[in-house]
């Protein structure tokens, strides 16, 4: 019959779930130990206990040697002569053991011994439980809410407790103390002082065994789950294929009115979950993947690095980058591809620029035109008018938005750009220097370029009589505006007089 102190051994083995042989042994070290530090002594001692009776011996080991010439360590080394006298018939080179009182030992000694023992027990106990769960990682596993530590919530897996972080909770649980939950296993943390395995209710994994325990499809791998994004508490991304033509994977996960997927939703406290029909092709994927907004194409930009690029509609463009770039950001984790996505306006400015790039526009500084002046200058400079053909491409309402540009400046700003614009255009007709000369060029000759030049002289004589008309014309309108606001004035002083009378 086993004594009480052995049967408290198996109790505490069962408890904790460790062999009963290593408590054991865990006692015998603590009380040769304790005795050795009571004795003050070096030599090697082991402790046994009874099963039976319950008692626990110390005993002094030593190893015999010939004679007392070859004692090399007399703590424990003895002689063949001393150890006959102990034991007669031994032999060298075995082990000679005597007792050791152990009634002398007091509190500080059974104080020593109990720390031994608790600490072998938990050494035993994280042993344990690491192989128990080390080759589980990924698993999902029942728990139960044993305690809340601060922001961490410790569970009960059974055999061990579990700590699960609080970056590895979704912001949208609560969880009670006797709650029972599903958690994914991330890792056993054997130098961790708490509880050594870590759990999560944030990993996709979950999310996939809810999906497997609800949807009889996926139970049977007539579904499958191809990919899963998701952010706990916010919204979950997951692609789903069918192996049978005949069975939709979408409509299999939602369910009848939608119940598979919202029991799902209630297990995970409401959040958003995408279900998406999985495809081969990435650009048709990519476009299922950026749901609910509606994507104009998709292109290949790198295949190497995996970068696509996504056109969308101007108004569908918020929708598809998300909530602080959410849908963007599941979808890329979803495609394992990096995304940028662009509306319409802004492919199409990236393309004029590329075209003008290609077509290598002329860029001339606005400063080459010194008819505008220093100050005018510097208006438009700071307005962001930096070359001629900025200028030359604004229209007169938006030069005068710029502040400094009245109708005057405008005018002059108009007659230097033609005029210099006008300096680089070459007679009609006349071959400029430099330019080539072919057999399709018609030089002029001396008679027809005499007659030409009669012809602008009269051009420029009716130009000058018309000018000097539309003058006189000007100083007439003058003339009479000057008097009608000399009438006006004298009216204005004699009507104050009238009043008075």
């Amino acid at each position: 019959m086993s004594s009480a102190l052995y049967q408290s051994i198996e109790l505490l083995s069962q408890e904790k779930g460790i062999d009963p042989g290593i408590v054991v042994g865990a006692v015998e070290e603590a009380i040769a130990l304790a005795t050795r530090k009571f004795y003050k002594t070096q030599e090697n001692m082991r402790g046994e206990l009874n099963k039976e009776t319950g008692e626990i011996a110390a005993y002094v080991y030593k190893t015999v040697v010939a004679d007392e010439e070859q004692i090399a360590d007399p703590v424990n080394e003895i002689s063949l002569a001393e150890a006959e006298q102990i034991a007669p018939g031994v032999e060298v080179g075995s082990e000679i053991r005597t007792y050791r009182d152990t009634s002398p030992l007091g509190r500080i000694a059974a104080q020593l011994a109990k720390q031994i023992i608790f600490q072998k027990v938990r050494e035993a106990e994280r042993d344990t439980v690491f192989q128990e769960y080390a080759h589980r990682e990924r698993e999902v596993l029942n728990a139960t809410v044993k305690r809340i530590e601060g922001q961490d919530v410790i569970f009960d897996l059974g055999k061990a407790e579990a700590r699960c972080p609080k970056r590895e909770q979704s912001r949208l649980e609560q969880f009670t103390v006797g709650e029972r939950v599903r958690v994914v296993l991330l890792k056993v943390d054997r130098a961790a002082k708490g509880p050594q395995v870590v759990v999560s209710r944030a990993a996709p994994e979950l999310v996939s065994n809810l999906f497997q325990s609800e949807v009889p499809e996926i139970y049977d791998n007539t579904v499958v789950i191809k990919a899963i994004a998701r952010e706990a508490g916010e919204r979950t991304k997951i692609a789903v294929q069918s192996r049978d033509k005949d069975v939709d994977p979408v409509g299999a996960c939602v369910g009848m009115k939608g119940m598979r997927v919202q029991s799902i939703i209630r297990e995970l406290r409401g959040e958003k979950i995408d279900i998406i029909e999985y495809s081969d092709e990435i650009t048709t994927f990519a476009e299922k993947a950026l749901q609910p907004a509606k994507v104009s194409r998709v292109s290949i930009t790198d295949l190497t690095d995996k970068q696509l690029e996504v056109i969308v509609d101007d108004t569908q463009l918020s929708l598809a980058i998300g909530k602080k770039g959410q849908n963007v950001r599941l979808a890329a984790k979803l495609l394992c591809w990096k995304i940028d996505i662009k509306s319409e306006e802004e492919k199409r400015q990236e393309v004029e620029q590329q075209m003008q790039a290609l077509v290598g526009a002329p860029s001339t500084p606005i400063e080459q035109i010194t008819e505008l002046g220093d100050g005018i200058i510097q208006k438009l400079v700071a307005a962001g008018i930096t070359t001629v053909e900025g200028l030359a491409d604004m229209t007169p309402e938006q030069l005068e938005e710029i502040p400094g540009i009245g109708e005057k400046t405008l005018e002059k700003i108009g007659i230097a750009v033609r005029h210099y614009f006008g300096q680089f255009e070459t007679e009609e007709g006349v071959p400029s220097a430099g330019q080539p000369v072919d057999a399709s060029t018609e030089v002029p000759t001396p008679e027809a370029f005499v007659a030409n030049e009669e012809a602008e002289a009269e051009n420029s004589a009716e130009v000058i009589e018309e000018a000097l008309e539309a003058a006189g014309e000007v100083e007439e309108e003058e003339e009479e505006a000057a008097e009608t606001v000399a009438i006006e004035e004298q009216e204005a002083e004699e009507t104050p007089g009238e009043q008075g009378q």
